[in-house]
């Protein structure tokens, strides 16, 4: 089933909106925030406006040194804190010690994640893109949920990203070891499963006071492609042959200040009250891909199975599975 909340709501803000337009007038002093990847890319500017509007903001980095160095001026040291996705005895260390801190937790952003990397196993010899994207994210908010709940407006935002199109959840093969891995479709699946997290989070939690919202953050130029080729970004229309964006890329692509607004109008805006459940880009909530223009469709818009309730329950509880497997 989908959320008949899936739909635009004309949220006054648009995709080349910056990240200080969205946190402008916000207050989130007294407020605890978590952010993965906070030290880098879209995750360093969302994590910038939180403190910028008060927060107490949580890095946890598998690159101490690098988040120090990234985040001097911005975060203490003693709030940057060592945590490995792909380690699940790290993520639940990292937990552990959070809960020992705080008795609260108002915002969590999975924003870290890895893209189109060649074929690795982690873990029970899972993917490495589906264990990091997902498994890591999934035993951080599990284990978080019970310091979110009755805290009444504590919002979970989980980064997915316009590559859920490719494919929805390969149910019969989620690591690969039937078929050919395709780094493509392995990030595609995990993206589709970090939509999906937010969308079973907000049906748990929703009668606690807590909604969890998914989001594309829109085409940016960040250490994401950092296992990209020049040859594989111009096959993909991102870069032209010498180097440069593409016309596509000029019009489309996002600065990080642009490309954290909508990460950030989920975690705060107050139009977003009593909604959750919904997958969000360029600052509004996002259409179904059957209402976008086909020839715009790999770009915008949601496709039904990364926003399914039926889909997101089912993920869950295999989940939950492997952790215990």
């Amino acid at each position: 089933m989908i959320s008949k909340q899936q739909k635009p709501i004309k949220s006054g803000f648009h995709a080349k909106t910056n990240a200080d337009e969205i946190i402008k007038g916000v207050d989130l002093s007294n407020k605890v925030a978590i952010v993965t990847g906070g030290y880098s890319g879209i995750g360093l500017e969302a994590t910038r406006e939180l403190i910028n509007a008060g927060a107490k903001v949580i890095i946890p980095a598998k690159r101490e040194e690098i988040a120090t160095k990234n985040l001097q001026g911005i975060v203490s040291k003693e709030d940057i804190i060592e945590m490995d996705l792909g380690n699940l005895n790290s993520v639940k260390n990292f937990t552990d010690g959070f809960k020992e801190k705080f008795n609260k937790l108002d915002l969590l952003i999975n924003n870290a994640g890895i893209m189109a990397c060649p074929e690795t196993r982690i873990g029970n010899k899972w993917e490495s893109q589906f264990a990091v994207n997902h498994i890591g994210h999934f035993l951080l908010t599990k284990e978080l949920m019970n310091t979110m709940a009755e805290n009444d407006g504590a919002r979970f935002v989980s980064l997915s990203s316009s590559a859920h199109s490719l494919t929805g959840m390969l149910w019969d093969d989620i690591h690969f070891q039937n078929n050919p891995y395709d780094k493509w479709m392995a990030y595609g699946q995990s993206k589709t499963a970090s939509s999906l997290i937010a969308i079973e989070f907000n049906r748990r939690m929703i009668d606690k006071g807590v909604s969890g919202f998914s989001v594309h953050p829109g085409g940016i130029l960040t250490p994401l492609q950092r296992h990209l080729q020049k040859e594989e970004m111009v096959a993909l229309g991102w870069m032209d042959e010498n180097g440069s964006p593409s016309e596509m890329a000029k019009n489309f692509f996002k600065t990080t200040s642009q490309g954290a607004s909508t990460t950030l109008w989920c975690a705060t805006s107050s139009s977003l009250n009593g909604i959750g459940g919904v997958f969000c880009e360029d600052c509004d909530i996002a259409k179904r891909k059957n209402e976008v223009d086909e020839s715009l469709q790999r770009y915008f818009g949601v496709a039904d199975w990364a926003v399914d309730t039926e889909e997101a329950s089912k993920l869950w509880d295999v989940t939950e599975k492997m952790l215990v497997s």
